[in-house]
């Protein structure tokens, strides 16, 4: 439910421990092909922390799949948009953490970002992993 903020959550969304390297490798190489100052590290930083996996969110979306079939329609409705709502909070959060860090950015950084975080390019260099 990250966007392309984070093709943009990076490339992003991943959860489970097969993900995890994967998006740890894209964000280490986004990190080296950006070239950040000393003065953007901090921003990175608070990038990189925003933008990763939640515990708390991914607990609240198994909790929510395992009730879902045990509660009557009206409940399970009622879960479902607060679901929605909660996801769209968090979205929200993700967009505005990824949009503080782009604006530190120069305008060659910002084309390398643009660039390495485009869905088809994620695609890609996924797909150019696999053997």
């Amino acid at each position: 439910m990250r966007i392309s903020v984070l093709a943009c959550c990076l490339v992003f969304g991943a959860s489970g421990a097969l993900a995890a390297p994967a998006v740890n490798a894209e964000l280490l190489r986004l990190h080296d092909d950006l070239h950040l100052s000393e003065a953007q590290e901090a921003g990175w930083r608070d990038y990189t922390l925003a933008i990763g996996p939640d515990p708390q969110v991914e607990a609240r979306h198994r909790a929510a799949a395992e009730l879902l079939p045990a509660v009557p329609t009206p409940r399970r409705i009622a879960l479902m948009q607060a679901a929605m709502d909660s996801d769209a909070a968090d979205f929200r959060r993700h967009a505005a953490a990824v949009i503080a860090f782009y604006n530190q950015l120069t305008p060659a950084q910002q084309r390398t970002f643009d660039q390495e975080t485009a869905p088809r390019a994620a695609e890609e260099r996924a797909g150019a992993e696999q053997p």
